[in-house]
């Protein structure tokens, strides 16, 4: 199972991520996705996982996080129906081998991705010599252990193998592997059908493990997303368990229904039955669910680096993300500053604990980009370059909104009209920001800085001619000046962050901050 979902997420590559961003929409959307990957995959930790590293980074929102979990559980018991299907019920162990041959040659002398998929072969194919090798011992087995020396079919019986199913997918962590093997032994005579039913619940609550584990230590998204997939299969658990004393019945039906039927097939079909009840009770209620976890585990802490968890730092790609959207909200919060003063450019009280929090998420996001290691892939390296660009501009825009805004009122036509051009450039930047508009506004704040840039050489020149023909008074011209000083640059380091949050940096677009020293 290891070697098979390894080789399937390798092949896949940015797939899984790739799939994930683009499907998850709506509710249904979301679990028709988690389903599909995980049933490709053949892991639901898996696509957790992932799911949990999409919403620490600000991918995913939570509700379509749970819409992914929903669907998680509902492919996973997809390895159910293989396994009844083909390792027990076909005789694939012949070509068990040929398969494993294949895989490994292909892992071996493949290029590109021929090597993950070889990988993905010969795991699948060790899948069956596995189940071979175990109904071999399972037949041993069953001659020296019958399903009676098991708990019986009582409410304290079912209760302890439900627990036993928890215990074996936690030490083999994986569900898959764990349902394999209780098919297996059924098929054998090792267990019954109802003591087979009651491992099965135990191993899908016990699948929750691996989520619970990589939440530890986590962000709030990435805790509460665990919590969902633990309350999930908790509640169907639950469902599943009351369904226990009625799976006899069951099996009565799908004979009549389908003639004689394979206990493992109804033990199958009973995995995939009371997921599917559970996403079907609780998909209309995906939204309500979500708002249900989010106050059991509420915000904590600041809220501009709640994407910075530190678990990301193994998928540089996916870190890159979660540090771009921390600037992207610092950015938003100082360009909303920047407006308000530009709007009545007055010495006031600055927003100084807005600007403080702004500061710490900028340096809390360079200590975070400082701990990826191995940034290998070309457009990741460049968007590391790109943030650290914004973060430097961002950090000089701090400086000039708590020093440097203009200390009383400006007598000046000129100021004013590029006042008013700024407060409208800046507020489309700041529904690009927000996410509110998909059109970049860095083309307009670059023509805005360079006309701002010309107009205060002009103005500093023909101010300073005017004071010394003593037109102007001295105090009047220092705060002109000033002013004029302050939005330029204010302005060019907006454009600045704007332009390298919106796309990876190259060459030429450094050549653009050579203004940048000589309005320090």
């Amino acid at each position: 199972m290891i070697l098979m979902t390894d080789g399937l997420k390798a092949a896949a590559g940015d797939a899984l991520r790739q799939v994930l961003r683009r499907f998850t929409g709506g509710p249904i959307t979301s679990i028709a996705s988690g389903a599909t990957l995980t049933a490709l995959v053949q892991s639901s930790s898996a696509t957790v996982l992932t799911t949990i590293g999409f919403v620490s980074a600000g991918l995913l929102t939570f509700t379509q996080a749970v819409g992914v979990i929903f669907g998680a559980n509902l492919g996973t018991t997809s390895t159910g129906w293989i396994v009844a299907l083909l390792g027990l019920k076909l005789s694939i162990g012949t070509l068990a081998l040929p398969l494993i041959g294949a895989g490994a040659l292909m892992r071996l002398l493949g290029r590109g991705r021929v090597p993950a998929f070889g990988l993905a072969l010969a795991g699948f194919g060790l899948i069956f010599v596995g189940i071979d090798t175990l109904q071999a011992g399972m037949e041993d087995l069953a001659g020296r252990v019958d399903p009676e020396s098991f708990p019986p079919a009582t409410l304290g019986g079912r209760v302890l193998l439900v627990g036993i199913g928890i215990v074996m997918t936690v030490v083999m962590q994986s569900s898959s592997a764990a349902v394999a093997t209780t098919l297996t032994a059924l098929f054998t005579g090792t267990i019954d059908i109802e003591q087979a039913a009651s491992l099965v619940v135990g191993q899908n609550v016990g699948t929750t493990v691996t989520a619970g584990l990589a939440a530890i230590g986590a962000t709030v998204p990435a805790r509460r997303t665990a919590l969902a997939h633990v309350l999930f299969n908790v509640f169907t658990g639950i469902g599943a368990f009351l369904l226990l004393p009625f799976i006899l019945d069951i099996e009565h039906f799908a004979a009549r229904l389908f003639g004689d039927v394979e206990p493992a097939l109804v033990i199958a079909g009973f995995h995939t039955g009371f997921n599917l009840l559970g996403v079907l009770i609780l998909a209309p209620f995906t939204a309500p669910f979500a708002r249900l976890v989010s106050r059991m585990i509420p915000d904590e802490g600041p809220a501009l680096t709640r994407f910075l968890d530190p678990s990301l730092t193994e998928v540089p790609a996916v870190a890159l993300e979660a540090a771009r959207r921390t600037v992207l909200e610092t950015a938003a919060t100082l360009v909303a500053v920047f407006q308000t003063v530009a709007a009545k450019p007055v010495r006031r009280s600055l927003p100084v604990r807005t600007l403080e929090d702004a500061d710490s998420a900028l340096a809390e996001t360079r200590r975070f980009l400082g701990m990826l290691h191995g940034v290998e892939a070309p457009a990741d390296r460049d968007w590391h370059l790109s943030l650290l660009h914004a973060i430097d501009h961002l950090d000089r825009l701090i400086d000039r909104l708590r020093y440097g805004t203009p200390s009383g009122a400006v007598d000046d036509p000129a100021f004013d009209e590029l006042r008013s051009r700024a407060v409208g450039a800046l507020g489309s930047t700041l529904s690009w920001l927000r996410n509110e508009a998909t059109e970049t506004p860095d083309a307009v704040l670059e023509i805005l800085s360079r006309d701002v840039a010309d107009r205060r050489r002009d103005e500093r020149r023909q101010t300073l001619e005017a004071t010394a023909a003593g037109q102007i008074d001295p105090d009047t011209a220092l705060v002109r000046l000033e002013a004029m000083r302050w939005l330029d640059s204010s302005l060019y380091h907006s454009w600045r962050a704007a332009h390298h949050l919106a796309r990876p940096v190259t060459s030429q677009d450094l050549s653009g901050s050579a203004r940048s020293e000589e309005i320090d």
